[in-house]
């Protein structure tokens, strides 16, 4: 398959386990490698981000050293901010102070970038892009990446989000339908991965006011499988280059032991090496 204008860069979520997809982001900054379209979910839109601003190692710098130096993961969190990590951190302090954001850079580039969030009240997928607010534009990416039962529902435009892998975890039959039917696609599991697919009931008491959230959060798992069979079949077809992890992983969706993330983040940059051979 030939990486060209009309190609798409699709980008799966997984908490922690995105420091595979920064490594695989840095190669493709390294040798240049660009997509007039790329969207992102979760942690593929964290990551993605620093992408799109051609913020070599950004990524990494948050996901690993600054980890090690802030610890913002951890259950102490939910005592003062109701969340297993310090989003307060992440989106304000990081892009504005510690490891400031290139907006300018972002909002000039004529390249698309899509960040997926799962909407409480509709239950189903939403896909922002926001090229002038910066305040927006970090609104949607914490929402992208407010993972369930453990974060605080966000807000965009006033609607309740949460994590974008709820309704729409690999984002690719959204790239296709946007005009996309070449992609490259980042996943954070194995090949032959699959997920559990007995429907696991939402605690009554986990939102109560959003029954069509509840029922997205039933059938979640489902959707990822059926959705990973498309990409395979894409793969198949020659219609997909997917750069995933070669064996399964050891690094969790809270990880934060260093030197773990550090090899998984070495292995993205190696296996999107492989993947595209350049």
């Amino acid at each position: 398959m030939t990486i060209d204008s009309h190609t798409g860069l699709v980008l799966e979520g997984g908490g922690m386990r995105g420091v595979f997809t920064a490594g695989a982001l840095d190669y493709l900054m390294d040798n240049d490698i660009r997509f007039p379209y790329t969207i992102g979910v979760s942690a593929g839109a964290c990551n993605g981000l620093s992408y799109a601003s051609r913020q070599r190692g950004r990524a990494k710098i948050c996901n690993i050293d600054l980890l090690d130096k802030y610890h913002y993961i951890g259950v102490k969190y939910f005592f003062t901010k109701r969340s297993i990590m310090d989003f307060d951190l992440i989106f304000d302090a990081f892009p504005t102070r510690i490891i400031p954001y290139d907006y300018d850079t972002y909002f000039g580039s004529p390249e698309r970038f899509v960040m997926v969030t799962s909407n409480c009240r509709t239950g189903e997928a939403n896909y922002f892009e926001e090229k002038h607010d910066p305040v927006r534009l970090l609104n949607i990416c914490r929402a992208s990446c407010s993972l369930p039962f453990v974060c605080p529902i966000s807000y965009v435009d006033d609607e309740p989000m949460l994590d974008g892998g709820i309704c729409d975890a690999i984002p690719i039959r959204k790239a296709i339908a946007d005009g996309f039917e070449r992609n490259v696609i980042v996943l954070t599991r194995n090949k032959g991965y699959r997920k559990d697919e007995a429907e696991k009931s939402v605690p009554w008491f986990m939102y109560r006011k959003y029954p069509a959230l509840r029922e997205s959060l039933r059938i979640k798992n489902k959707h990822y499988n059926e959705t990973l069979d498309f990409v395979e079949k894409l793969e198949e077809e020659g219609k997909a280059i997917v750069i995933r992890p070669e064996k399964p992983l050891v690094v969790d969706r809270i990880e934060q032991d260093v030197e773990k993330l550090t090899g998984l983040y070495n292995e993205g940059y190696e296996c999107a090496r492989k993947a595209l051979m350049i």
